[in-house]
């Protein structure tokens, strides 16, 4: 077999399986499991695969930049974001991770909702300054401008002090395997900090994001509280996460 005939039927495989051993699939082909290594290396430098130990997993298309992330699944991150800005009740405090979903849940918070939002997204931080009501608190810290989040030692420190009822928190990979990831290790860091502070940990996944994995992971699926999904996905998130704790709910 050729290498890229090898090569896609590796991607055929992780989008039918969802994972990939390097070892049975070597046996399976007849090759040896270095061969398949070196795909899978290839592969991952391409973007095209998460390489784990012992093998791989799909890569997340979730990692473009903000600007980009924007224009996308628009329609999908609105009714996610509709459905999340229901749980937020009068009184708490809940915390907005950056991200376009996360703009869409600010942007569908109930005029009459009285709240405080903690959040290190100066996006999120302008689409809540004209709400009647929700008080909002701006984490401070150097812009990471992939996410335009804010991060570093001061967004810690501001961040080790808060107590928050819920975390809103963004991912661009959700694997049985890696749980909850994203592509870059100092946001990883921030949002497990985030969550180590929060009472409850909700994540708003597109389609993309299901069943996929980033190099840095952010923390277990037995740490979530609840995903929130589109319709059309619900049936497959409760298969894939059907042996964890994590709630789905439909959006």
């Amino acid at each position: 077999m050729l290498t890229t005939e090898r090569k896609a039927l590796i991607q055929q495989v992780l989008r039918r399986d969802g994972r990939l051993i390097a070892k049975s699939f070597a046996h399976e082909l007849g090759v040896s499991e270095d061969t398949i290594r070196r795909d899978l290396r290839e592969l991952a430098t391409e973007g095209l695969l998460q390489r784990v130990h012992g093998g791989a997993l799909p890569a997340s298309g979730a990692t473009a930049d903000f600007p980009s992330r924007q224009t996308t699944a628009s329609s999908a991150k609105n009714a996610l974001g509709l459905a999340a800005a229901r749980m937020i009740q009068p009184g708490q405090i809940a915390f907005l991770d950056g991200g376009t979903t996360n703009v869409q849940l600010a942007r569908q918070l109930p005029p009459g909702l009285k709240a405080t939002i903690i959040t290190h997204s100066p996006s999120i931080a302008v689409e809540l300054a004209q709400h009647p009501l929700v008080d909002v608190e701006l984490i401070g810290g150097r812009i990471f401008k992939h996410s335009i989040v804010t991060m570093g030692s001061i967004s810690a420190e501001a961040i080790s002090r808060i107590r928050a009822d819920l975390f809103f928190m963004g991912v661009t990979g959700l694997h049985p395997e890696t749980g909850a990831t994203t592509g870059d290790g100092e946001e990883a860091a921030i949002k497990r900090l985030i969550a180590c502070q929060s009472a409850e940990t909700v994540v708003l996944a597109t389609r993309e994001k299901l069943g996929a994995a980033s190099p840095y992971r952010i923390v277990p699926l037995a740490e979530i509280t609840t995903l929130v999904v589109e319709t059309g996905d619900y049936a497959d998130a409760k298969q894939m996460f059907q042996h964890e704790t994590i709630s789905v709910v439909n959006a």
